[in-house]
């Protein structure tokens, strides 16, 4: 079949009128980025942005990444510089460095500092309570009743429903299975979405759910998907953060023992096409569901610098403002597939498909 690319417009999102709803200590890297559309003038800023991450690390392929990109993007745009009075981040090694790491950065004067994931709740809700001052927002979780805290949340169900058309379309086993990380509701909220898209297209099809029950164990996440390749499995969706790079592993193993080997992954979060990559002409990602965490730090940001910081609101990012979307496919999807995928996001975006926030009990 003939192929093509998705045809992605990620627009400039969430402008003033975002929809709101109720989602160094460590080495120093040298960073580089792509022009920004933040707005800023030439002029250098008085403002500063720092992030604290989670025990991923910065460099993680994932939120954290995805935000420190975003930041630095910012800051490069502003023309700020890395360190106190620019921006920075400090990287966690355990989850014991959290409450510290905001601590530390609120102490040296950043005038907003973001706290990556879901696993840094509880130490959000603690330093904001001391320190009334500070403007803290986190990623991909909400601390409600907070008014120095703004809450950043995506529809991440949404392109996992659109990942589950393509995968229920693109299967020759009819076999499809998923990976999660730490069971909940964010995770919980990818399994939903994506089995519901493979049941718009068939029914029939079932899907293999496993969850690791962590975010960093790759050796899980091989073990895992080597068990679904082996049952007859062919394409794997995983939420499941560095747990994914065992799947990619497992997958890649397999394509270049067998070149005809009919293994896909669908990455998470940010495009993952690059850790697909087997060889200069093979590549196993089918494609990536994107939360657009990059340009969501960029605006909150922004909005803080102009004194609009959301505090004590939660911005829910979907695909009506292009917070969430699926990656180009680079030709692994078919035209008609691609015809069929589009189909599926408008009908969500005109509200004639309501995508499940869980997986049924």
């Amino acid at each position: 079949m003939k192929k093509r690319k998705f045809g992605l417009a990620l627009a400039s999102i969430f402008a003033a009128g975002s929809i709101l709803a109720a989602c160094g200590g460590g080495e120093e890297k040298e960073e580089t980025t792509t022009g920004s559309d933040t707005g800023a003038t030439e002029e250098t800023s008085d403002f500063s942005v720092a992030m604290v991450t989670d025990t991923g690390g910065v460099d993680d392929k994932s939120f954290n990444q995805s935000t420190w990109e975003g930041i630095v993007e910012f800051g490069e745009a502003n023309g700020l510089e890395k360190g106190d009075g620019g921006y920075d981040y400090l990287q966690s090694a355990a989850e014991s460095d959290y409450v510290t790491n905001l601590n530390s950065l609120i102490r040296r004067d950043f005038d907003l500092v973001f706290a990556v994931g879901f696993a840094l709740h509880n130490a959000v809700a603690e330093v904001a309570d001391q320190q009334k001052d500070a403007k803290i927002a986190i990623i991909d979780e909400v601390v409600a009743d907070k008014e120095n805290v703004a809450s950043i949340m995506f529809k991440a169900n949404e392109a996992s429903y659109l990942a589950g058309v393509a995968a229920a379309l693109e299967t020759k086993s009819n076999k499809i299975g998923f990976i999660g990380g730490m069971t909940g509701e964010i995770i919980g909220g990818f399994q939903a979405g994506f089995e519901a898209g493979v049941a718009s297209v068939n029914p029939d099809i079932v899907v293999d759910v496993e969850y690791a029950e962590s975010f960093t164990d790759a050796a899980k996440g091989q073990q895992i998907a080597k068990r679904m390749y082996d049952s007859g499995v062919d394409i794997i969706f995983h939420a499941a953060g560095g747990v994914g790079n065992g799947l990619f592993t497992e997958a890649k193993e397999r394509k270049q023992k067998d070149p005809n080997a009919n293994v896909w992954a669908i990455g998470v979060d940010r495009d993952q096409y690059d850790e697909g990559q087997v060889d200069a002409e093979t590549n196993i990602v089918l494609t990536s569901v994107l939360k657009r965490v990059d340009v969501a730090a960029k605006e909150v940001a922004k909005l803080a610098l102009e004194g609009k910081f959301p505090g004590g609101e939660t911005i829910t990012y979907g695909l009506t403002d292009g917070g969430v979307d699926l990656a180009d496919s680079r030709g692994a999807i078919s035209e008609e597939t691609i015809a069929k995928v589009e189909e599926a996001k408008q009908q969500i975006i005109d509200g004639e498909v309501t995508v499940p926030e869980q997986p049924e009990k």
